[in-house]
């Protein structure tokens, strides 16, 4: 029986490309799921094998339900990461007559997409309303079933594909670096490609009567010689000013570094939690 994936939908959504790059030569069936939270609940259920969701914008940053969700919700290992550069595309309905973007009353967008795209849309399309919806491939169904309305959806190319739509406008993004990070998650191994880069992703959290007790958490990391490349602080939910902290590490989980650092954490009093160590791909712009 071919497994199935998840992927925030429905189809044609940044997600999804992720889903099928990630999983390219793999024997699954990928599955649209219509918030990233119903997708993280299907694999914790085991409704589905797999999941894949986004974790990070270069741009507008954490992407909170992901990590929340993970953090406190669901004990799903991550397997993969991929950073995948993000295209928006101002999308109308096919027509006889091409829509003016003077003529657009009505803008439909996950809200990553309409930060990202902010500059462009205040100029150009100043009096249109935003209307924030779950994901980008569903404002591009939304435009698409209502061709009469002068509507217009901001989304991946992928969408001229699957719906009758057409471009207004193409690359309307207000940065060219615009990358996010999508994460594979399952609970059991999936078998994939070789990576040059690995990352181990770790959840710490302090004790409250230790004061100077992060600046001992990175210390054990820092006389290792073991590169960090993010620190994240996420409420614990349990109080004001309490805090997890969330922690990429540069490198795979190993037999001595990586242990050696955690029981130095955890010494002092603080709890370490692994959320996975994984290969990391990036695709470049021009692929």
């Amino acid at each position: 029986m071919e497994k199935k994936l998840a992927y925030l939908g429905p189809r044609g959504t940044f997600t999804e490309e992720a889903a099928r790059a990630l999983t390219a030569g793999q024997k699954l069936s990928l599955v649209p799921y219509s918030s990233i939270i119903e997708v993280l609940n299907a694999v914790a259920k085991e409704e589905v094998a797999f999941g894949v969701v986004p974790m990070e914008n270069s741009i507008e940053g954490t992407v909170n339900s992901t990590l929340d969700w993970l953090i406190h919700e669901v004990d799903l290992p991550i397997l993969a990461e991929l950073a995948l550069p993000i295209t928006q595309n101002l999308l109308v309905a096919k027509r006889e007559h091409s829509l003016p973007l003077s003529e657009i009353t009505k803008v439909l967008s996950h809200p990553q997409a309409i930060a990202q795209s902010h500059n462009f849309l205040r100029e150009n399309l100043p009096g249109a309303a935003i209307e924030y919806v779950n994901s980008t491939a569903f404002a591009a169904q939304m435009v698409s079933e209502n061709p009469q309305e002068p509507w217009a959806a901001v989304g991946t190319k992928l969408n001229v594909e699957i719906y009758p739509l057409e471009f207004a406008q193409e690359q309307i993004q207000d940065y060219s670096n615009n990358y996010t990070r999508f994460v594979l998650v399952g609970q059991e191994p999936l078998d994939m490609p070789a990576s040059s880069k690995e990352k181990t992703t770790i959840l710490v959290t302090l004790p409250e009567d230790f004061p100077g007790a992060l600046y001992q958490v990175l210390a054990a990391f820092a006389w290792r010689k073991v590169n960090l490349s993010r620190i994240e602080s996420r409420p614990t939910k349990k109080a004001l000013g309490s805090y997890y902290f969330v922690i990429d590490i540069e490198q795979k989980m190993d037999d001595v570094l990586l242990p050696g650092a955690f029981a130095e954490i955890e010494a002092i009093g603080c709890q370490v939690r692994q959320l996975g160590t994984y290969p990391f791909y990036l695709q470049q712009a021009n692929s």
